[in-house]
């Protein structure tokens, strides 16, 4: 939607001297640019960190019909980003600390699953809090 709704698509100029978008907007601009040169080795350093962990969560989901051959790398805070991947490694001061699919990082005690808790229980109370703001209470 937003590509359509850019006066020339993906050609539009964007920033100082284009069209001013938000950070998430920047950010699925450039992933959509990535994706049509089809590369062999797509790698994103927590590129969707400006979008909203739901945005993020569908954006990972749509993106996998897309990439066809290409091998996808990313990096991200959000363990959540780690259920749409095939294989997860954890890292701890630059150190392989755990791998092995999201489930089984999930299910054995370490900081994948520290991290999956306290990640879990802000997504709740942001969500409490959303909805607190909704009914003016």
């Amino acid at each position: 939607d937003l590509i359509k709704r850019l006066p020339n698509g993906l050609d539009t100029v964007v920033g100082e001297r284009g069209v001013i978008l938000s950070g998430g907007e920047r950010q699925r601009t450039a992933l959509a640019r990535a994706l049509l040169r089809r590369p062999r080795l797509l790698l994103l350093d927590d590129a969707l960190s400006a979008v909203d962990a739901e945005t993020e969560s569908q954006i990972l989901t749509n993106l996998k019909s897309y990439l066809g051959k290409t091998t996808l790398v990313l990096t991200s805070h959000r363990v959540f980003v780690a259920e749409a991947c095939e294989k997860v490694l954890v890292l701890e001061e630059g150190q392989v600390i755990q791998q092995g699919t999201a489930n089984e990082l999930a299910q054995v005690s370490g900081l994948y699953a520290r991290l999956k808790k306290l990640q879990s229980l802000e997504r709740e109370l942001s969500q409490k809090a959303e909805i607190k703001d909704l009914h003016g209470k």
